[in-house]
């Protein structure tokens, strides 16, 4: 998507407030500048940090931080996950939830 698509996309959303977090880095989209699907879900994500939660400026580089390692973490645990259910046996996969079980308690 181009710009004025995001900002289109985003309703309400001022360009000059678009141009800001793209400045900050808070939105890191392609050449040109070209901002892909995920660009556009971090946008509404800083919307509603900023205006719905109220977040302040200087907080959102954390609580991004923060949200990207979760979501990082959320990742690698799929990658765990379906490279477990390739290589493990039933019995060893329900081994492995009795403990995971056992250990989160």
């Amino acid at each position: 998507m181009t710009r004025d698509e995001v900002l289109h996309a985003v309703p309400g959303l001022p360009a000059e407030r678009l141009d800001l977090w793209v400045a900050r880095a808070w939105v890191r989209p392609d050449e040109g500048p070209i901002f892909a699907d995920i660009d556009v879900a971090r946008v509404r994500l800083l919307v509603v940090l900023q205006d719905d939660m109220e977040i302040e400026p200087t907080s959102v580089p954390v609580v991004l931080s923060l949200l990207d390692q979760l979501y990082d973490a959320r990742r690698q645990m799929r990658l765990f996950r379906e490279a477990l259910e390739t290589v493990a046996t039933a019995d060893q996969r329900a081994a492995m939830a009795e403990l995971l079980r056992r250990l989160s308690r």
